[in-house]
């Protein structure tokens, strides 16, 4: 397994070994004992979800803040997406900064995002499956949103072949200046 840190230090790229031949391919999309030696501390995962959206669609940018602030490891299983997180954190030097890149099926690259960061992601393929772990349960009093769209936070989002379709949750997020956000 390959670990890259992105332009967020503490967002990390993640390569998996992928070991093809005629028949397919196989790799090992998670093993604790790496994961926890990648990021430099334990970590556990108490909660795997699965989405699947159709092209065009933008989910995010969602995080959950304490007591449940949620980490996530993230991949796609079918299709391909470009996938966004944003710096939350007021007291960091990087807050309201994005860090993004695809994830595909093809390139088999996750994208862990830990705690104290917004994560965001656009349909690229005509649907995509879109699998991640998380570090704490969904907790909808503990949600918080930014729009994806705020100039402030300046995501270049890539082009998708269709104007972007969002919920009318995410159509309504606060820009940053007024979004909750970590200490």
């Amino acid at each position: 397994m390959k670990v890259t840190p992105t332009s967020l230090p503490e967002v990390l790229l993640i390569e998996p070994k992928v070991f093809g031949d005629a028949r397919g391919f196989f790799m090992e999309s998670f093993n604790q004992q790496a994961f926890d030696a990648a990021v430099g501390h334990a970590v556990a995962f108490v909660q795997d979800n699965h989405s699947r959206s159709a092209r065009g669609v933008l989910r995010g940018l969602h995080y959950q803040l304490p007591p449940h602030a949620q980490g996530k490891l993230v991949r796609v299983t079918s299709g391909c997406v470009f996938d966004v997180a944003v710096d939350m954190r007021r007291s960091s030097p990087r807050f309201g900064r994005w860090a993004g890149g695809e994830l595909s099926a093809d390139n088999h690259h996750q994208l862990w995002i830990p705690p104290g960061f917004a994560h965001g992601f656009l349909v690229l393929s005509d649907t995509a499956d879109f699998l991640y772990k998380t570090t704490d349960y969904y907790a909808p009093q503990a949600e918080g949103s930014v729009r994806w769209d705020d100039p402030a936070l300046g995501v270049v989002w890539p082009d998708a072949g269709v104007a972007p379709v969002l919920s009318g949750k995410d159509a309504a997020a606060p820009l940053l200046a007024t979004a909750l956000a970590f200490e």
